[in-house]
């Protein structure tokens, strides 16, 4: 979400947004707060946020083993999902910092601090950026005692941490190493630590014997001629990435970088290198990006509207707020067709494309995905021209007035959602579209750094 200490879109913009060409009619609007699924989606359970940052939005989630580590403005929780029909609270840890999205590697947490602190402790308050003293970056956790997570390490990177990516060094190096590839954006003049130009990324290495010597080991340029500033309708000019997905087994990332979609190789961990770059007329800030399986598609998202606005209705259209889809060909990014949600949102929801995960599926693309208060899309995009839901889940119009759904994220037979004030929904899909996903497992699922299926788990 582009809501940082130098942007900030209130949560209860205004207008709702379909794909359709019909004007959202009151009784298809759920009542406020009420849940309504497809008949093929279950709820399997909400876990309201626990006590301590109850007050604070949930935000980015990450898994490992039987927990899920969700990430909040206030700190983070960790939930075990050893028994998914029994998920529960096993701590949380308040250490405000917006938007603590959340990563997990071994023992360690890594969390994105994208809001301008007095220090770098967990008592930290906000302060101006303007201030040299001032500090925002990556917070380092160590989580082997999930009843009493530990901060060990921060690492101060220039304007903060929007979000972060974890990329496994290669071969003997992966013993070694990890990488963090950190996106951040917005520099203004008069920040010492955030000044123009900034179209560049920070990369930190942390040795994984010593993980409190983690520090900021390179800053590549990514426009070194500047990225797109002029297109009219941009939510914001480009200054750098707001999502990097590395899939580091093939040596490729994608990068949602405000007004750019580009193509990286990362070969060189520490030294990205641009292989392609778009732009679309229609996307007003690139978000996110997802790899298919194969890596021969790449979904990206545009967050018209920054989050806080009510954007998916007949006014906006269908094309934007949207997915777009890219064949991958010879390296170069060849546009195929937008997906939006499909379902009525009253006028007071704030609804946008979100960040999801692939569901693993042979031989077909399929993907869960978070709208906000559009609630959660299940999208078989196998037809890439032609992308549509089956299923999906939602609640009524917030009773805050704004909120809904940061990420909705498949792992091991089920969805987990993030809700910013309803706290984490377990959902169930179960469709013949989905058949055979449960067979495949995983011990580690960080969305940003994907993962190939494990054949395994497939019939053949």
């Amino acid at each position: 979400m582009s809501k940082s200490r130098r942007f900030l879109v209130a949560a209860g913009a205004a207008v709702a947004l379909t794909a359709t060409a019909l004007p959202a009619a009151a009784n298809d609007i759920p009542p406020v707060d009420t849940v309504v699924t497809s008949p093929n989606v279950q709820h399997v359970l909400n876990v309201p946020k626990p006590a301590p940052i109850a007050a604070t939005i949930n935000t980015d989630i990450a898994f490992q083993g039987n927990y899920a580590y969700v990430g909040n403005y206030g700190g983070f929780s960790i939930y075990d999902i050893s028994n998914p029909k029994r998920t529960k609270v096993v701590s949380s840890v308040v250490c405000p910092g917006a938007q603590m999205d959340v990563s997990v590697y071994g023992d360690l947490l890594f969390a994105a601090v994208d809001s301008s602190r007095n220090n770098d402790s967990c008592s930290s308050t906000g302060q101006s950026a303007t201030i040299k003293e001032s500090w925002e970056g990556v917070r380092i956790f160590d989580v082997s005692d999930k009843a009493n997570p530990k901060y060990i390490k921060s690492v101060e990177t220039n304007c903060g941490s929007h979000t972060l990516t974890l990329v496994p060094g290669k071969g003997h190096d992966r013993r070694r190493n990890l990488y963090v590839y950190v996106s951040s954006y917005l520099p203004a003049a008069n920040f010492p630590d955030c000044a123009p130009p900034h179209d560049k990324i920070s990369i930190i290495k942390v040795p994984l014997r010593d993980p409190t010597a983690a520090a900021v080991a390179a800053t590549p340029v990514v426009f070194p001629d500047g990225g797109n500033e002029t297109q009219p309708g941009l939510l914001v000019p480009t200054s750098g990435c707001h999502d990097i997905t590395a899939y580091a087994e093939k040596d490729i990332a994608a990068g949602a970088c405000m007004g750019d979609g580009v193509l990286f190789d990362i070969r060189d961990r520490l030294n990205p290198k641009v292989t392609a770059r778009t732009t679309d007329p229609n996307f007003a800030f690139w978000h996110s990006a997802t790899f298919t399986n194969d890596a021969r598609k790449v979904v990206f998202t545009d967050e018209l509207g920054g989050g806080g606005a009510a954007t998916c209705n007949e006014a906006t259209g269908p094309t934007r707020g949207a997915n777009a889809y890219y064949d991958i060909r010879r390296g170069k990014l060849q546009f195929r067709s937008y997906f939006k949600i499909p379902r009525h949102q009253a006028d007071s929801e704030n609804c946008v494309a979100h960040n999801g995960s692939l569901i693993p599926v042979k031989g077909k693309d399929i993907m869960v995905q978070a709208w906000y208060q559009g609630g959660v899309s299940f999208v078989d995009f196998t037809d890439i021209s032609r992308p549509r839901e089956f299923g999906y889940f939602e609640r009524g119009p917030a009773s805050q007035g704004g909120g809904g759904i940061w990420s909705a994220y498949y792992y091991n037979g089920y969805i987990y959602a993030a809700d910013f004030h309803n706290g984490l929904d377990v959902l169930k899909v179960n469709d013949p579209l989905v058949r055979g996903a449960d067979r495949v497992r995983t011990d580690r699922l960080n969305v940003q750094t994907q993962q190939s299926y494990p054949d395994w788990g497939w019939d053949h």
